[in-house]
């Protein structure tokens, strides 16, 4: 790649053009007889080879565009294992290749950067530094180096831009939120991209980012089943930390074995549930891009970009809904329901109805051991994205507070991880030791 590329399209123009380059012609026509077919319509109209080539055109256009495109695509494919297999096929490469893909940053670029943020002489503080990326994300690219101490580093670094591409994707992307939802039935992308906009200023600022993460590494330092590499140092648009080797969650994805399937797994669940009572933090990014199972077993978390503060740990209520819905206690789960926001004042829903809105979204922890599977995700999407379902209906009448918008979305999107791992394993055990409220 040429040092004269520019890292990021800034100008509102040329971003615009990239996006109006998604496919909306006879492609988009495509998508919406794929639509079609999930609501029972007739599937005649879908060509499997324009589905593939809008799979692979729109996932070139969001990693080209890094920033806030590739950053909602990330944030997407998490809900990969909702679609319908016979339309998954075409998309799965291209969202395995977002999670870990994208054009880097020329050279110069990157050590201008760094002079930036670690000053002139920032060459003294490593031994070696390989100018040639190990991984790139929506906002960044990772360099692997060794610190002057001899330790083997990861340097984080922010692509020049960043700000200006990340606000004028995720504003130009609302207007294509419709092609989204087609991928990802039931969901409604534009609170999604609210959620990112209303975070921008946080990830943006990696020294936000470092003191998470090292809080993480505090409350999981010498811990037998989760590492969190320690940070060396840090500025706005850096971070340098230990390195990390491990097999990535999206190979395990694409070819591991059972037995690393599971493990992952459990210990996912075990991140999401254990952290905010033990560090005050939930991880809020649980694509699998960030995410190594180690040679040790244990899991490697390596990107703190996207947390949420929970100084005292996971809501109590959430456990006790669970609890009670697992009960068969129909009147109490709409009575809580109610007490926290989840119902609006004045709807008039069935307590039973809600039940069994809910129960089946509980199997996972209604056992003790749970095999989560693309089929089981399947089932629950249709069962509330079908208009013809009373679940559907019921679902359109309850409200998300605020307050549970970010903890339901990263607890949807980790199940969303278990099922493309098809992991399997006792996750009712992790809720009973670490989640308030649902233990008896």
């Amino acid at each position: 790649m040429s040092d004269d590329r520019p890292v990021m399209p800034r100008g509102s123009v040329s971003r615009t053009a990239r996006l109006a380059s998604l496919p909306l012609g006879a492609a988009g026509r495509a998508t919406l007889g794929i639509g079609k077919r999930l609501s029972g319509q007739s599937a005649d109209a879908v060509s499997a080879e324009l589905q593939q080539r809008t799979a692979e055109q729109l996932f070139a256009v969001l990693g080209q565009l890094k920033g806030g495109a590739m950053k909602l695509g990330q944030t997407l494919s998490v809900f990969e294992a909702a679609v319908p297999e016979e339309m998954a096929a075409p998309y799965r490469e291209a969202l395995v290749k977002l999670q870990e893909e994208a054009p880097p940053m020329p050279v110069r670029t990157v050590h201008a950067v760094l002079a930036q943020q670690l000053g002139g002489t920032w060459r003294q503080r490593f031994r070696e530094f390989d100018d040639q990326p190990a991984a790139a994300a929506s906002i960044g690219q990772v360099h692997r180096a060794t610190w002057r101490d001899g330790r083997d580093v990861a340097v984080k670094i922010q692509y020049p831009g960043a700000a200006t591409a990340l606000m004028s994707d995720l504003n130009q992307l609302s207007r294509f939120a419709r092609m989204f939802a087609v991928l990802f039935p039931g969901m409604d992308v534009k609170p999604l991209i609210a959620e990112l906009k209303a975070r921008v200023v946080e990830e943006l600022d990696y020294s936000l980012e470092a003191d998470a993460q090292r809080g993480f590494a505090a409350a999981f330092a010498d811990d037998p089943q989760i590492v969190v590499p320690r940070v060396v140092a840090s500025a706005p648009k850096v971070i340098v930390s230990e390195w990390l080797d491990g097999t990535p969650l999206s190979r395990i994805i694409a070819g591991g074995t059972p037995e690393q399937r599971n493990r992952a797994g459990m210990l996912m669940a075990l991140l999401h549930f254990s952290a905010p009572q033990r560090a005050g933090l939930l991880h809020a990014d649980p694509h699998p891009g960030n995410f190594r199972l180690l040679a040790d077993g244990r899991l490697g978390v390596i990107d703190f970009g996207a947390t949420a503060r929970l100084p005292d740990g996971h809501p109590e209520p959430i456990g006790r809904l669970l609890r009670w819905a697992l009960d068969g206690k129909a009147e109490e789960v709409l009575a809580d329901l109610r007490a926290e926001g989840f119902v609006l004042p004045n709807a008039q829903i069935d307590a039973q109805g809600v039940h069994d809105f809910l129960r089946p979204m509980l199997d996972p922890i209604a056992e003790t051991r749970f095999h989560f599977t693309r089929a089981w995700m399947q089932e629950q999407a249709a069962r509330i994205a079908d208009p013809r379902l009373e679940a559907s209906r019921l679902g359109r009448q309850l409200n998300l507070p605020p307050a549970y918008l970010l903890i339901h979305r990263v607890t949807i999107g980790s199940i969303g991880v278990l099922c493309q791992l098809d992991a399997a394993g006792g996750f009712r055990g992790v809720l009973e030791e670490w989640l308030p409220g649902f233990a008896k």
